[in-house]
């Protein structure tokens, strides 16, 4: 039975708390880098090792959540995630020594890694016309994510410590677990396809190993997952030590950094939409729209990134303006990435292709806070941020051209599998049932 469209939002409603605040909780950590570093008496190369530890245990779990997610129940190991991102953050507010600190701290990455399940899940709620507009809204959720937890780290440091920010994120994840546990259902995987969306599913198609390691054989997809090694380098460079690079090396005081910082997030936030939008308006039109708006993206901000940190220091204001403009590109390429991924895959491996992608981004970004960290003690933040985000960003441009030539042929290949499914499922029900069965029921919302 298909959901009711007012219950499909009220999915996506939930999933967007539960991302905004494990955002927050999972961000936090950059806004709270300086209070951090000087509780332990760390400099930016030891807390590099902070942010990399993470990064690394996220990367590990991947594969595990991957196959999982396509095995078992979605809606109750997202709530599992949920459960286990609270008590890893009270672990780490509870830390008295840095190494017990790194410890705690790298086991966040555990839930870090556990969005597959949540975008396989939406995509069996809504059909791929417009998955790129519903995964844009849903990653809003990090850039604002990232606000909350600097307006926590500003407003509530000096008053509860950064330990006690920490344990109130932590609670707030036990309560969506709660939440996401009774009240969100399962779907059939694969429901919302075009090919099976009317279909009376009776094979009900499970992870298999000859299925997952068939993914390894799509070109464009192979060109994503190396695109995805280099992409996140940029955003875990940002995401862990621009808030430093304002303090220290532009002089910026906690008002003027707060004010900047919500600007260029509103500006990003508002680009995962815009892109998600885009990349459907020309995905109707052209199989490759989708990797043509990404490509846009991911040079255009660096080009900007490279011109807005070459602006002097002095002059705020044409600063803020110019990183607020840059924000809305830099995640053009996010919703449209991954519904390209699932516009290649069978429905029951996308956690696993999703997870995959994630490993890799993971496995590859991993060393970057810590890169920029030893760049930053031996030259400056402005050079680390430069070198590493303009770079990545140049490479990704040339692997989505070599993705954008190769996708037609990969997403033609899946339609005709879904379409060899829907002509199995319909001779497994007598002659003129499946049409007397959908004639009389009623549109859906």
């Amino acid at each position: 039975m298909k959901p009711s469209g007012r219950y499909r939002w009220f999915v996506v409603g939930v999933f967007f708390v539960f991302m905004l605040l494990h955002q927050a909780d999972k961000l936090l950590i950059g806004p709270l880098t300086t209070p951090i570093m000087e509780y332990f008496q760390i400099d930016e190369a030891q807390m590099g090792l902070v942010f990399s530890g993470a990064i690394l245990v996220g990367g590990i779990f991947y594969p595990l959540w991957g196959y999982l997610y396509d095995r078992f129940a979605r809606a109750k190991l997202l709530a599992l995630a949920s459960l286990i991102w609270g008590a890893t953050t009270w672990l780490s507010a509870l830390a008295k020594t840095f190494g017990v600190f790194v410890v705690t701290r790298a086991s966040t990455g555990i839930d870090d890694a556990s969005y597959p399940g949540l975008y396989s899940l939406i995509s069996d709620y809504f059909p791929p016309k417009t998955r790129g507009k519903v995964y844009g809204l849903l990653q809003i959720a990090s850039p604002l994510g990232y606000m909350i937890g600097m307006v926590l780290a500003i407003t509530l440091t000096q008053v509860i410590q950064w330990q006690g920010i920490f344990i109130l994120t932590g609670s707030l994840g036990i309560v969506l677990a709660f939440v996401i546990f009774t009240s969100v259902k399962e779907m059939p995987r694969g429901g919302t396809e075009p090919e099976l969306e009317n279909i009376e599913q009776h094979t009900h198609y499970r992870f298999e190993w000859k299925t997952a390691l068939g993914l390894f054989r799509k070109k464009s997809l192979l060109l994503l997952f190396t695109q995805g090694f280099f992409g996140v380098f940029p955003w875990q460079v940002i995401t862990f030590w621009f808030f430093r690079y304002l303090e220290t090396e532009r002089g910026f005081d906690s008002n003027q950094v707060l004010v900047t910082m919500v600007i260029a997030v509103l500006f990003l936030a508002a680009g995962y939409p815009i892109g998600g939008a885009l990349g459907d308006y020309f995905f109707k039109r052209n199989l490759r729209g989708r990797l043509m708006v990404s490509a846009f993206g991911v040079i255009t901000g660096a080009l900007l990134l490279w011109f807005s940190l070459s602006i002097p220091e002095n002059n705020t204001l044409f600063f803020t303006i110019s990183m607020a403009i840059t924000a809305v590109f830099i995640p053009f390429a996010a919703p449209n990435v991954l519904s390209t991924v699932y516009d290649v895959t069978l429905p029951e491996v996308r956690s696993t292709a999703n997870s995959v992608q994630n490993l890799i981004e993971q496995g590859g970004s991993a060393v970057a806070p810590a890169l920029a960290g030893l760049i930053a003690v031996n030259s400056s933040l402005k050079d680390a941020i430069l070198i590493i985000c303009v770079g990545a960003w140049i490479l990704c441009f040339l692997f989505f051209l070599g993705a954008i030539y190769l996708l037609p042929r990969d997403i033609q290949d899946l339609r005709r599998q879904l379409a060899e499914r829907a002509e199995k499922e319909k001779m497994a029900i007598p002659d003129g049932s499946v049409k007397e069965k959908f004639a009389s029921a009623p549109a859906q919302d």
